[in-house]
């Protein structure tokens, strides 16, 4: 072995002192003399011993140790001499060990804490775990990714959804199938013999089954009995809902047709996963059941449910709720809509009601009803990137406003967008100063236009904002900025993320993801959100400044306070919503309501569900 030029100075210092102890002795004889120097070459060597090899091996044995019990901050052992590339390669071992052990006992920490945060690895690695191999499919309307016509060229489309946003992440981290209606006019060009295709085009990670419609099938199901029937009843915006024979024919055709198609996609899965979405196949759960007993049966509801006497208005609402009772897990965003729909049961049919667990037995099954609130995937800090120039998106609408306020929605009634524009009517009314000063950006995407109502609403909307900025006139500023098209996230995203305020004033909404959205595009502590405390995410963020959109006083006050507000109050009232919206995220959503339907215990002998 090479010695290092410490050893070596160490073997020269020792003979240096031999040598001069020998002269200075000067012994009478050679024996003596050499007895005399064998004597100072022993102790030399002992010397080197001890502070080049037994010495650090000693602290090398301890530091070894205190990594084996760990310790949080062990010595590292000595670099030099003659073991130094020994004790630099233990060292590194040592601390890899170290940080190994530290990763195990975080990991077990997030599994044992059920108030971990949960991410995209996590939710993966949960529904590896409890789906043991079952496949899971999510049943929608709204496909994620829909194929249009573009002159010659075909171009991929996300549609806005609030459902989209929320069920994709799931299926990214999780694989399986999304099934839904193929909407777009080259939809069928674009799937193979099976009407599938891997989605996201550019990195697939699941399949997307495509359901086609008739014209006719559309109209009826989806414009009819879906939206002027389900939509208006559910929700209590005094818009009276519609209910036609012919209607609600096509809504059970349509409903069969997805459960043929969603029965091929599971006819060679062991206990499948079906995760059915929304108002749209109320029918579907009984169906699926039916022809698969071992199948588990999910359903959120995305919308509010209706008080029983609201609900009676429905000359089917036998026919829904018993097909709704086909799940095994109904899920709603709030436990009020929990007890209504129960309650609505518990008068519609023979049933009991345990009322202690929140489930509905009936003819020899059960269905669990849970809340479990929808959310957002909230990017991780220091991701958002560079916050965008509030000067140049206000260039982009041609304001030079100095206070930002957005709402971002469908072109909904219950969504409340009129009554919000004229609460910033009356707002600059009370508040004359800041004429000229404030701007209100909202961006409306088209929704359901074929719907006379709808089409009604987006007059209305286009005429109050006319009647608004004329009555308020200051060097070509407007008040309200109304954009009136669909607009991708990457378009919506910069306004989100420099607006003063966020409004957000539904009439009615089982949760609303754009106020979440704009608490997650939040990256400081800054910025108001002015929420309708109808809605589902006034529940968890309480720190909003809630307000009843019908009282256009207590609206226009809201304004006037976030613009007013002090910093510190601000920050407060932000933060506390950002660990809201952190902690309870889409991932939770979803590793809950599935981790609650992978529990459920399936057996075809007389059709019995428990829970293991």
């Amino acid at each position: 072995m090479r010695l290092s030029l410490r050893l070596f100075l160490s073997f020269a210092g020792a003979a240096a002192v031999a040598a001069a102890g020998s002269h200075w002795l000067q012994p009478d004889s050679p024996t003596q003399r050499l007895a005399v120097e064998v004597v100072l070459f022993a102790g030399a060597a002992v010397w080197l011993v001890r502070s080049n090899v037994l010495g650090p091996m000693d602290q090398m044995a301890a530091w070894i140790k205190a990594v084996r019990v760990g310790s949080s901050a062990p010595p590292a052992p000595v670099a030099a001499g003659l073991l130094g590339p020994l004790a630099n390669e233990v060292s590194r071992l040592g601390s890899s060990l170290a940080a190994a052990k530290a990763t195990a006992e975080e990991e077990t920490r997030l599994r044992v804490n059920a108030a971990a945060l949960w991410t995209p690895q996590r939710l993966k690695e949960e529904m590896r775990r409890v789906l043991d191999g079952r496949p899971l499919v999510v049943v929608a309307n709204r496909e994620p990714y829909m194929h249009v016509r573009r002159g010659r060229e075909i171009e991929v489309v996300t549609p806005a959804s609030g459902l989209v946003t929320a069920l994709e992440p799931v299926l990214l981290a999780c694989g399986g199938t999304w099934v839904a209606h193929g909407g777009g006019d080259a939809d069928r060009d674009t799937v193979d013999a099976d009407d599938r295709l891997q989605v996201p085009p550019d990195n697939p990670k699941y399949a997307l089954r495509r359901v086609w419609l008739t014209k006719e099938e559309e109209d009826g199901y989806y414009y009819g009995f879906s939206n002027e029937g389900l939509w208006a009843l559910c929700h209590i915006a005094h818009n009276r809902p519609s209910f036609l024979p012919e209607d609600w024919a096509h809504y059970q055709a349509v409903n069969a047709k997805f459960a043929q198609a969603l029965l091929e996609e599971i006819k060679d899965a062991r206990e499948p996963c079906v995760l059915i979405q929304d108002y749209h196949y109320a029918l579907l759960p009984r169906l699926i059941k039916e022809a698969r007993p071992d199948a588990r049966v999910g359903v959120f509801w995305h919308i509010p449910w209706p008080n029983p006497e609201a609900f009676g208005i429905c000359p089917w609402q036998r026919e829904i709720l018993d097909g709704m009772l086909g799940a095994d897990v109904l899920g709603f965003h709030v436990q009020a809509h929990c007890n209504n729909f129960l309650e609505t049961v518990d008068g519609a049919l023979e049933s009991r009601i345990d009322w202690e667990r929140f489930a509905v037995q009936r003819l020899g099954r059960t269905t669990l009803v849970r809340p479990f609130p929808i959310s957002v995937d909230v990017p991780e800090p220091g991701t958002l990137g560079p916050k965008p120039d509030r000067a140049v998106v206000l260039k982009e609408v041609g304001s030079r406003a100095e206070f930002l306020a957005v709402g971002v929605d469908r072109v909904d009634y219950t969504k409340g967008i009129v009554e919000r524009f004229r609460a910033v009517e009356r707002f600059l009314e009370r508040n004359p100063s800041y004429i000229g000063r404030f701007t209100l950006v909202q961006i409306g995407a088209p929704s359901r236009v074929q719907i006379k109502r709808y089409g009604d609403l987006n007059v209305e909307l286009e005429a109050e904002a006319v009647r608004i900025n004329a009555r308020f006139t200051a060097g070509g500023w407007k008040a309200i900025v109304l954009r009136r098209r669909h607009h991708s996230h990457e378009e919506i995203r910069p306004f989100l993320r420099t607006a003063d305020l966020c409004m957000v004033t539904s009439l009615h909404d089982g949760m609303n993801l754009v106020a979440k959205e704009y608490v997650a595009s939040r990256d400081a502590d800054d910025g108001a959100l002015i929420l309708s405390r109808f809605t589902g995410a006034a529940r968890e963020l309480t720190d909003a400044l809630l307000v009843n959109p019908y009282d256009l006083d207590q609206t226009a006050d809201a304004i006037h306070y976030a613009l007013e507000i002090a910093p510190a109050e601000r920050a407060r009232r932000m933060a506390a919503m950002r660990k809201t919206v952190r902690e309870h995220n889409v991932y939770e959503w979803a590793g809950k309501l599935i981790s609650e339907l992978a529990r459920v215990k399936v057996r075809d002998a007389g059709n019995v569900h428990s829970l293991v």
